[in-house]
């Protein structure tokens, strides 16, 4: 099964929120618990697309089954939100296809650093992050739960000849 990224549509709104509370239940994080939170879902297009930044879309078999999105911290600098993966496709390098995109898509729009954002609980994102050079900065209490902010210095993309 082959991984086919494109850029989010409105159409996609009721699926992508479905895949995010599957993705969050799987690893035990659940609303109220302080990390959890789903209001950008219906404001995709204000929050990631209308400010400089973008939100990707994966599909394969027919079926999205991966997300993520890039938010303008500032002109320097991206946050990577929502990187998901559907429990039933993971472990077939679609996080990966995933995150390569979106550093991609961030170093064509400008933006020369990325930040994001995983719990402990999350091994999987963690070495994720960890083999596409992400470092850690930064270790926070959020209930019960140890969120680790990560941070990438991304290369240029060198205009084509």
């Amino acid at each position: 099964m082959k991984l086919r990224i494109r850029r989010y549509r409105w159409s996609d709104l009721d699926t992508l929120l479905t895949l995010h509370q599957i993705c969050l239940a799987e690893v035990g994080l659940v609303p109220g618990d302080g990390v959890y939170y789903d209001d950008d879902f219906p404001r995709i297009q204000e929050i990631y697309l209308a400010c400089g930044g973008d939100f990707l879309v994966g599909e394969a078999g027919g079926r999205v089954v991966a997300m993520g999105g890039l938010k303008p911290v500032d002109s320097e600098t991206a946050e990577v939100c929502r990187l998901r993966v559907h429990p039933d496709v993971q472990r077939r390098g679609f996080g990966e296809a995933m995150l390569s995109a979106l550093e991609r898509r961030a170093a064509e729009l400008g933006f020369q650093r990325l930040r994001g954002d995983t719990t402990l609980n999350q091994g999987a994102a963690l070495a994720l992050y960890e083999r596409h050079g992400w470092r850690e900065v930064a270790r926070e209490r959020v209930g019960a739960l140890t969120v680790v902010h990560g941070e990438k210095r991304l290369s240029p993309v060198s205009a084509e000849m």
